[in-house]
């Protein structure tokens, strides 16, 4: 799902691509004739149209785009559970012990060509899945959900058993809630006679598909079950969805959908104050001109649910040694008492977020939140986390604390271009130095901290920031599996528990009511806030292009804040109304 860093956009949610010398579109009205414009953020458009997302292609805007074309097997509430009536499956049973699991798709539900959806286009999708997450030496390309939900090493089979059923087979025991948000909800089927093209040769399969993904006008597009069909594009500039009239839902009733790229937040900005832009965004430093947009409402309340944090290289061969200092909980605990994230809510997200320190959120609201930790472990005090390495034998020496020859000294790479980011990297800098923690900033653009920040390249890399954190989607139920558990595809820090893996697996392996699968869940929390596997930072609102960006839309259209959902990070443009 992420790299698996998807979430970056949450993932996100990552901001693959250069904007540099991407001329401006021309503007649009925005709401003439039924005409809806969505801003896409710089750096920020689709380029990968098909149902199972490459890590290549990990974006918000691609999730989304994706959304608006297929329907998901499953469809998830803001509440986090499954909405059976929305989703193409109208019900899912499983045996006692979680190993399989017998799926029922609604006969209701037909492709735009008049066909309908069947088990052989689920099978097919499932297939491409584990075909795009094994490591074989020529993959074509990898899927963005490596690692969740079990996918590869748990999932054995798919066998249709009619039409419209499928009996899927696990290769252990797992905990089903677990299986049915993080396993099954990633499939969002595809057309299987369209794309089914060598179905004995998986890699030329692949190939074709990766082929074609960034090619929505191909015919293989024009067959789908979604809200909207792809009409046209403007490379670079626009892509123009119009709502699909075969669709069994909720249909559209704005005319056209336009997703338009914006060369930078001054332009977008721009584009909402002079009417261009319909549905946008606000830079949380540009909170203060939110005046100037008197036809615009602002909501700076929406939150996904995730969390933020900054990723320190455990690895020993990390620059100067710094990596084995990080390697000790309790150098993570200071360096998380240094963070002074009430501060940074307050100056950098005008008071709007919320104070972190465990991967499951406080904010949007579920049932998979600790309640005990309303309050941080390590709140922000320097004083204390200087003294916490004292008492470890550290001293300073040139003004930065030292032991055993390694100084706490490090460069921190960001992700340049954003001014809130910038300013709140500077805010942990000051804290660190009150603690004798030297961080040198060195802001790089987005897809140089993804390619270095990682521990396949431990001897590049100290600590990164990417901005925009960990959103969990596909991994709807926080597990933490593939996050935080050794070697799972987005544990980039390099972080190795085995207690941690334990408290992991017993939230995704083991079978029982729900107070206690609840439970240990809980247990999986407190340990991960007790550990501090990556430093905690504030979790600020996001819009739907990322975080710390408040949502803008036209006083004149209606639907786009309460429909949104924070669980799936996704909007739906078939439920908005213009007036």
């Amino acid at each position: 799902m992420k790299t698996t860093l998807w979430w970056l956009g949450a993932g996100a949610a990552g901001l693959l691509l250069s904007a540099c010398g991407i001329a401006s579109p021309k503007p649009v009205a925005a709401s003439n004739n039924g005409t809806v414009v969505v801003a896409e953020a710089p750096l920020s458009y689709p380029n990968w149209f098909f149902p199972v997302i490459s890590v290549q292609a990990t974006s918000n805007t691609n999730l989304q785009t994706v959304a608006l074309l297929y329907k998901p097997l499953l469809t998830l509430t803001n509440k986090d559970t499954i909405d059976y009536p929305r989703s193409l499956a109208s019900n899912i049973t499983y045996n006692k012990t979680g190993t399989v699991y017998t799926i029922h798709l609604n006969p209701k539900y037909y492709w735009s060509n008049g066909t309908p959806v069947t088990s052989k286009d689920f099978v097919f999708t499932w297939n491409i899945l584990k075909a795009s997450s094994e490591s074989t030496p020529h993959l074509p390309w990898s899927y963005l959900g490596v690692g969740i939900g079990g996918l590869p090493q748990d999932w054995g089979s798919a066998v249709a058993t009619g039409p419209h059923t499928v009996v899927v087979t696990l290769t252990r025991s797992v905990n089903p809630t677990w299986f049915l948000l993080n396993g099954l909800a990633q499939i969002v089927p595809a057309p299987a006679a369209v794309w089914d093209r060598y179905p004995h040769h998986m890699d030329r399969e692949l190939s074709f598909i990766e082929s074609l993904a960034n090619s929505p006008a191909k015919p293989e597009f024009h067959v789908v079950d979604g809200a909207f069909q792809f009409k046209s594009m403007i490379p670079n500039q626009q892509w123009v969805f119009v709502p699909n009239p075969h669709y069994d839902g909720h249909r559209a009733t704005i005319k056209k959908l336009i997703f338009q790229y914006e060369t930078s937040t001054t332009s977008e900005f721009t584009g909402l104050r002079q009417g261009t832009v319909t549905v946008g965004y606000l830079e949380s430093n540009m909170w203060k001109d939110r005046k100037q947009l008197t036809n615009d409402v602002v909501n700076p309340n929406t939150y996904v649910l995730g969390f933020n944090y900054l990723a320190a290289s455990l690895n020993a061969k990390a620059p100067g040694g710094v990596g084995r200092a990080f390697q000790l909980p309790y150098v993570r605990q200071a360096l998380e008492m240094g963070v002074n994230q009430k501060g940074i809510i307050q100056n950098v997200f005008d008071g709007f977020g919320v104070v972190e320190d465990s991967p499951v959120p406080n904010a949007p609201p579920t049932p998979y939140s600790d309640p005990a930790l309303q309050k941080p472990l390590y709140p922000y005090n320097p004083v204390r986390g200087k003294q916490l390495l004292l008492s470890h034998g550290w001293r300073e020496k040139n003004g930065v604390m030292t032991k055993g020859g390694v100084p706490l000294k490090f460069t921190l790479m960001y992700m340049a271009g954003i001014p809130a980011w910038t300013n709140e990297m500077e805010i942990i800098k000051t804290g660190w130095a009150q603690e004798g923690i030297d961080a040198t900033l060195e802001p790089k653009p987005f897809a140089n901290i993804i390619s270095a920040a990682n521990q396949a390249n431990p001897a590049g890399w100290q600590m990164a920031y990417w901005g925009e954190g960990w959103s969990y989607e596909p991994d709807y139920y926080p597990s933490g599996d593939g996050l935080l558990n050794t070697n799972g595809a987005a544990n980039n820090q390099g972080y190795s528990s085995q207690k941690m893996n334990q408290l992991i697996n017993e939230t995704t392996n083991l079978l029982g009511t729900r107070q206690q699968t609840i439970a240990r869940l809980y247990a999986y929390e407190k340990y991960a806030a007790e550990q501090v596997p990556v430093i905690w930072v504030p979790w600020a609102p996001s819009s739907y292009v990322g975080t710390g960006l408040f949502s803008v839309h036209s006083r004149n259209i209606h639907g786009t804040v309460s429909t949104f959902n924070e669980i799936t990070n996704l909007y739906y443009p078939n439920r908005w109304t213009l007036n």
